[in-house]
């Protein structure tokens, strides 16, 4: 299989769309200011948030800074969006280097893709943000103080979503003991990059160590299964996917069994195949009111 991540984040939308919070979607939908917003979401991705925040009517009028130091996922953004705009029946114009304008009668988006690192383009942003965006990103950084920077983004609001939490299930189980096994060698492979495995929880006092106000929160849990037999959209790719995650950020553990990982990956990707793998993520989301 060729792995791409930029397919993974596409493959990834239909998951994403269910597992957000919807409690916390209101409160941000109803916090935004009355008025054509600025907004940044770090760790952008190729835009599928864009898509959603547009399909959602949860902003209609806005200068969007997508920031990412992906060059191919900004260069398959730059592609992909005025395809999804155009499909959808939204007029595109292209503007300077990686600038992009969405729009009809009723909407009106500014998109400006960005590939930097998110803590070079800081000290260079000149104005603040109304809204933030962190969506599945904040696991992969050291806390709190990440966080204390990335505010320096907004004097306003931040969304930030798809928290992982510690808890990864696959169903059904294979050896309950290496199942455990694995599961708990690859939540370790995120700390030892600088993450946290258990982000969610903690952004609970991490927001309070900031001073930033938790204005809603919520579970935005990961939760696969076929229908019929048939995973839903592009889900099998995904489901694929995360299989290749745990595959590089294990293969060379010396706490795993040479044969033991390999044959658990196959019979992991033949329940793929065959409808019966169910895939399940623990996640929180959190809409924070920041002051400067």
């Amino acid at each position: 299989m060729n792995y791409s991540f930029p397919h993974y984040l596409h493959a990834k939308q239909s998951v994403d769309d269910r597992a957000l919070n919807k409690d916390v979607v209101k409160a941000l939908t109803a916090s935004l200011p009355q008025r054509p917003i600025r907004l940044i979401e770090v760790g952008a991705g190729i835009g599928t948030m864009l898509k959603r925040l547009v399909y959602w009517n949860i902003i209609n009028k806005a200068e969007y800074v997508m920031l990412d130091k992906s060059s191919e996922n900004i260069e398959y953004a730059s592609a992909w969006i005025p395809q999804w705009a155009e499909e959808t029946g939204l007029s595109v114009e292209r503007g300077g280097k990686n600038q992009l304008r969405v729009f009809n009668e009723v909407y009106d988006i500014q998109i400006q893709l960005e590939r930097a690192d998110v803590f070079d383009f800081i000290p260079k942003n000149k104005k603040y943000f109304d809204l933030l965006i962190a969506h599945a990103f904040l696991d992969l950084l050291p806390m709190p103080e990440s966080l204390e920077k990335l505010f320096m983004l907004t004097n306003n609001l931040a969304w930030l979503t798809l928290n992982f939490d510690g808890v990864t299930t696959f169903e059904p189980a294979i050896e309950p003991a290496l199942d455990e096994k694995i599961e708990r060698l690859y939540h370790e492979t995120m700390k030892t990059s600088g993450g946290d495995s258990q982000s969610g929880r903690h952004l609970f006092n991490y927001l309070k160590i900031v001073k930033a106000e938790i204005l809603a929160s919520g579970s935005s849990d990961w939760v696969v299964h076929a229908i019929n037999g048939k995973y839903p959209q592009d889900e099998a790719y995904f489901l694929h996917f995360i299989l290749h995650f745990f595959e590089e950020s294990l293969k060379d553990c010396k706490e795993l069994n040479v044969n033991a990982f390999p044959a658990w990956l196959k019979k992991r990707r033949e329940q793929i195949e065959c409808g019966e793998l169910v895939y399940i993520a623990h996640q929180l989301d959190f809409l924070a009111g920041v002051n400067p």
